[in-house]
């Protein structure tokens, strides 16, 4: 049988006379930046560029744009000017479902913590640790639309295809366990959210670093088990025997980069068989741990499950745990009234959880925990039928706690009715640099030589680490 495949194929033609036109042209421009270390393409640790506050990360990714004016940022001239027309600018993005009558909060604000962060009803869960959150009030990513802004938060720029932030974290930091994947991303029941697997992507980081799905019902990870006739001693001499013969074709060819990242799938994947069963299971975790989840309510188990799921995996080492919310699940143009106190009541009682124990366990200061969208909503009305709120990615919140951001502080404000950033603005690479900052990495450190220049993370935007969020 022949060998000769499309790569041998397309090896040979880089000889031809457009290649060597287009390397002379290269040849001319101006050398990349080099990159410090030499880069290996596994999940084995590596040691950050400086002293890290923070070694793992939990996203509770809430897609869809939860309404910060109705949840973390109460805006009294907003409710003053409650069904009045609005006479300044409004940015909005469904235009012809468009109003200019202000929609104030219908529900009432209250302070919490020695600290006195605001939360609405809804919200209120979160008042038990706002000690612990460090609210942004005046988030940015500066583009309405739901795919462009979850890439600008998630990967770093508005273009599809590049890596997500936990392909990036585990890139330049590895795994602290080689049993388990190091980026793990718990989906919803209701389906994935706007972009799909584009959210845990490795771009063009080798296919190692991309997020492993956790699904939302049982079996959590398909083919855990080996067939009957392979288990024990056969299917590890199978293993043994592919393992010789690919080590065998990687000596032959160097820099195969997809032969030794499949070589390493492999063999993450036979001591998942073990690993990841045990990390999955929450039966032995306590009767009160389990209540203090909501996992003997019924709109609170499923979220809350993954959320101790979560728990329990960076707590054996994973470096990036992300759980997303469904298709559009917070994007209420619509229903709002119902619509927001519904999923609330889903997700916000088991995300307190989640910092508690995490706080009570010692693992918080180490674990950097987000809970946020990608835009918040406009203060005007959408839909006068069936009242809703537009997007809005000029001023919106997110929180964070734990992993060396600081507790009971609020940063930045939008303006008197919630529509823009006015005071201290977060933009996505600003969040960013900080996120890196805390992890201990020097941008470079996560950094890739593409054909046309070094990519990273901030990709050469100006990301300035926020101090004001830190201990």
């Amino acid at each position: 049988m022949s060998h000769f495949t499309r790569r041998h194929f397309m090896a040979q033609q880089i000889l031809g006379p457009g290649a060597l036109a287009w390397a002379w042209q290269q040849a001319q421009a101006a050398p990349p930046k080099p990159i410090t270390e030499v880069p290996t393409y596994d999940v084995k640790p590596k040691p950050p560029a400086r002293a890290a506050q923070a070694t793992a990360m939990i996203s509770m990714f809430m897609q869809g744009g939860p309404s910060h004016i109705d949840l973390f940022d109460p805006k009294p001239e907003l409710n003053r000017l409650h069904m009045q027309t609005y006479g300044g600018s409004i940015k909005y993005d469904n235009a012809g479902e468009a109003s200019s009558r202000l929609f104030g909060c219908p529900w009432r604000f209250r302070r919490y913590g020695e600290c006195g962060m605001d939360f609405s009803e809804p919200a209120a869960a979160l008042g038990e640790i706002a000690d612990e959150i460090c609210m942004i009030r005046s988030m940015q990513t500066g583009v309405n639309n739901h795919g462009e802004s979850i890439n600008a938060l998630n990967t770093g720029r508005q273009l599809s295809g590049r890596p997500a932030l936990g392909a990036w974290l585990t890139w330049g930091l590895g795994s602290r366990n080689q049993r388990l994947p190091g980026f793990l991303v718990l989906t919803d029941p209701s389906g994935l959210p706007v972009l799909g697997v584009e959210n845990w992507q490795n771009g063009w980081l080798p296919s190692i670093y991309q997020g492993t799905v956790v699904r939302p019902q049982e079996p959590r990870i398909l083919n855990l088990d080996p067939p009957a006739s392979l288990k024990g001693g056969p299917q590890q001499r199978l293993l043994s025997y592919l393992g010789a013969l690919n080590h065998q074709y990687l000596t032959q060819h160097p820099g195969e980069h997809d032969l030794s990242t499949r070589m390493q799938s492999y063999e993450l994947a036979a001591a998942m068989q073990t690993s990841a069963r045990e990390a999955l299971d929450i039966t032995h975790e306590t009767a009160a741990t389990q209540t203090m989840y909501g996992l003997d309510r019924d709109e609170t188990r499923e979220y809350g499950t993954r959320c101790l799921i979560a728990r329990r995996l960076v707590e054996r080492g994973v470096r990036f745990v992300q759980l997303h919310t469904g298709n559009q699940t917070w994007d209420h143009h619509g229903g709002i009234v119902q619509g927001l106190p519904a999923v609330c009541r889903r997700t916000i009682p088991p995300a307190a959880a989640l910092v508690k124990d995490l706080r009570q366990r010692g693992l918080l200061d180490s674990t950097v925990v987000h809970w946020g969208g990608e835009m918040g909503r406009l203060p005007v009305i959408q839909n006068e039928k069936n009242i809703g709120r537009d997007h809005n990615t000029y001023g919106f919140s997110q929180w964070m706690a734990g992993g060396g951001f600081r507790g009971g502080c609020i940063h930045g404000a939008t303006d008197e009715i919630g529509h823009k950033a006015v005071v201290d603005p977060v933009n996505h690479f600003d969040y960013h640099a900080t996120l890196l900052h805390l992890f201990g990495l020097d941008p470079a450190q996560v950094s890739w030589r593409r054909a046309t220049g070094i990519a990273s993370l901030l990709d050469g935007q100006p990301g300035t680490v926020v101090t004001a969020l830190l201990k």
